[in-house]
């Protein structure tokens, strides 16, 4: 069973109290809390590589490119993909409902 005190701790904003209590944040699919690290991670490449992915062929671009493609990679092992095309980053849970419903709904599903 996982420890939650230490999950928790990952979570720089789960350590304050709404009301006395422990904040419990339940809405993720409209924003997900981020651990330290990714808030590390992000502050490091607002700092270093801060550019658009495969839009450039300069320093930066290059190597935010090298980043996402690398963050790709690490999911689709993490997930057991096939390769890392299969993995498509979308911005939130509606975009990823409706890439589903309009890509496989409209190939497997008809009237009735």
């Amino acid at each position: 069973m996982p420890d939650i005190a230490s999950i928790r701790a990952d979570f720089p904003i789960l350590q304050q109290e709404v009301h006395g209590k422990p904040l419990v944040y339940l809405d993720s699919t409209a924003t997900s809390q981020k651990p330290r690290q990714v808030i590390e991670a992000l502050e490091r490449y607002y700092r270093q590589d801060n550019a658009n992915v495969h839009r450039g062929i300069h320093t930066l671009a290059e190597r935010a490119t090298a980043a996402y493609e690398q963050a790709r990679l690490k999911v689709a092992r993490f997930i057991g993909a096939a390769s890392p095309k299969e993995i498509v980053f979308v911005r939130n849970t509606t975009e990823a409902i409706n890439l589903v419903a309009n890509a496989w709904g409209r190939a497997n599903l008809g009237p009735g």
